[in-house]
């Protein structure tokens, strides 16, 4: 499914000046048509009440979803855009690291639809995101 063979590294390689490196989203898993990743709950990603920030778990699950389009697609003539998210959140979360799986649901020639679920450490769903990506002619 994949444009090339990616590693875990060369994915947390990439710059950290972009919100997914300052929230410190890592990842952690590539199967044949799924990634992982991992984001800590703490100070950066609470909301004032003490809890996993609804914002910060979008972000975790359009990171993943980008990445997975970016996967999927030639770099050299393609850029993968969000186009649409959506995340229906199901219990707070104090602390810890939240776990995203992000699978294919559609990988078509011009949009990508992916499914994210986010877990706690104990294994309990907080999250469940559905982003649809577009896919672009890179920019000249």
């Amino acid at each position: 499914m994949w444009f090339k063979n990616f590693t875990v590294d060369e994915l947390n390689s990439r710059p950290k000046n972009h919100i997914g490196g300052l929230l410190d989203i890592k990842f952690t898993e590539i199967g044949e048509d799924f990634i992982i990743g991992t984001m800590p709950v703490d100070e950066r990603t609470h909301q004032p009440a003490g809890i996993l920030h609804g914002g910060a778990s979008v972000v975790l699950a359009e990171t993943l979803g980008s990445i997975a389009s970016y996967m999927c697609i030639d770099p050299e003539k393609y850029v993968a855009v969000g186009l649409e998210v959506n995340a229906n959140h199901l219990r707070p979360v104090k602390s810890g690291l939240v776990k995203g799986i992000c699978t294919v649901i559609h990988r078509g020639a011009k949009t990508h639809i992916w499914d994210i679920k986010i877990y706690d450490e104990r294994g309990k769903m907080n999250c469940i995101s559905r982003l649809t990506v577009a896919v672009i002619n890179k920019p000249q």
